[in-house]
């Protein structure tokens, strides 16, 4: 085949490689519906009756949230306001004196009081809603491993206050105008979520298992007991991440293939470029330890996190850089003339042949990881 036809064959491959590559991005950008949403009171019915048909006494509860921010790797604060609806006759046992507070939130790592206070106790119908203020930072499991392609679910886990009694806590739906799977609920409009942005909220519940009936004998919740859990689905803007990171590996990435295209036999060539064999070394000496640098800027971000899906393509240019330099050293040997594929047409298939393997690493690992 011609050297033309070679860079041809090249360019095409890459460009179907670029092609897919941009399709499973798009694709691991997505997210399937949760199946255990509880968009409606029937939903919640039919949960309860298959897994916890017992339950003494159900408690209307809502949720509203003003703000949500990540403060470490893994906790979020949030603020915003928390209400149950107790009904005269039904609830007068367990409903809260005033400053009183009718729920835990078991995942509250603040300390003090102050954070949750009441805000309003109003009379409706036959009964009370009374709705408390919280400030609270909540510590929680993230997986960070799909960066900068991740979606999180930040969960509020509420427990009713009074463990002695068998009480379940319920969605208070009439709260909100709609709650169907797509629609999202229960969080400030205009909220700000920095490199975020809301993707959907729902209600569900989690079976929960104890080893400890925390010292009541009677304690109805030590296994499957249905925990109600407010959920928000939020998505990482990929747009920040590609800037930061992408683009600058993009840059190393071909000023990396500039110097390899400089490595000749030809003697114009070589005296127009200036090129030898310790230029190139030398040039990927100086950006593996840019590339290094971001690496660990990035990895510091996630602490005690496993490898993130970024940080494979930093694994890349780092066999980029010793296959460069190796690919160097040996077409410079008059000795290692039996390696034709070096040789061939003055090193013409490794050169054509770095952006289909660069692009093709990249298909592999966003297949695999």
């Amino acid at each position: 085949m011609s050297e033309r036809g070679i860079w041809s064959v090249s360019g095409v491959v890459s460009l179907v490689l670029i092609f897919i590559l941009f399709q499973l991005w798009v694709d691991k950008n997505q997210r399937d519906q949760d199946p255990t949403q509880l968009p409606d009171n029937a939903s919640v019915q039919r949960y309860l009756q298959s897994n916890w048909p017992d339950a003494d006494i159900l408690l209307r509860t809502g949720i509203f949230i003003q703000s949500l921010r990540f403060v470490g790797f893994s906790d979020v604060h949030l603020t915003g306001y928390i209400w149950q609806h107790y009904e005269d006759g039904v609830h007068d046992r367990i409903k809260p004196e005033p400053g009183e507070v009718g729920f835990v939130l078991p995942e509250g790592v603040d300390e003090g009081s102050g954070q949750i206070r009441e805000a309003y106790r109003i009379r409706q119908g036959k009964g009370e809603v009374i709705g408390w203020y919280f400030e609270q930072t909540l510590r929680q499991t993230f997986d960070y491993t799909d960066y900068p392609f991740d979606h999180k679910t930040v969960w509020v886990r509420l427990w009713p206050k009074d463990f002695a009694r068998n009480i379940v806590l319920v969605p208070d739906f009439k709260a909100y105008s709609a709650t169907g799977p797509e629609d999202v609920f229960g969080i400030e409009e205009l909220i700000v979520l920095g490199t975020w942005e809301r993707e959907n909220t729902f209600f569900d519940y989690k079976p929960a298992d104890y080893d400890t009936n925390f010292g009541i004998k009677a304690y109805a919740g030590q296994e499957n007991f249905p925990e109600l859990h407010y959920n928000v689905l939020i998505r990482r803007k990929f747009e920040n991440a590609f800037i930061v990171y992408m683009i600058p590996l993009f840059v190393v990435t071909t000023l990396l293939f500039g110097a390899m295209m400089t490595v000749t036999r030809e003697a114009g060539l070589t005296e127009r470029h200036g090129a030898n064999t310790a230029n190139v070394i030398g040039t990927c000496s100086v950006l593996f330890f840019v590339v290094l640098l971001a690496h660990v800027q990035l990895r510091e971000g996630f602490p005690g996190a496993r490898v993130v899906y970024l940080e494979y393509f930093y694994f890349m240019m780092y066999f980029l850089f010793l296959a460069v330099s190796i690919n160097t050293y040996l077409f410079a040997l008059d000795s290692a003339r039996a390696l034709r594929i070096i040789h061939y047409k003055d090193n013409l298939i490794p050169k054509a042949g770095f952006w289909p393997v660069v692009l093709a690493s990249m298909v592999m690992v966003t297949l695999c990881a």
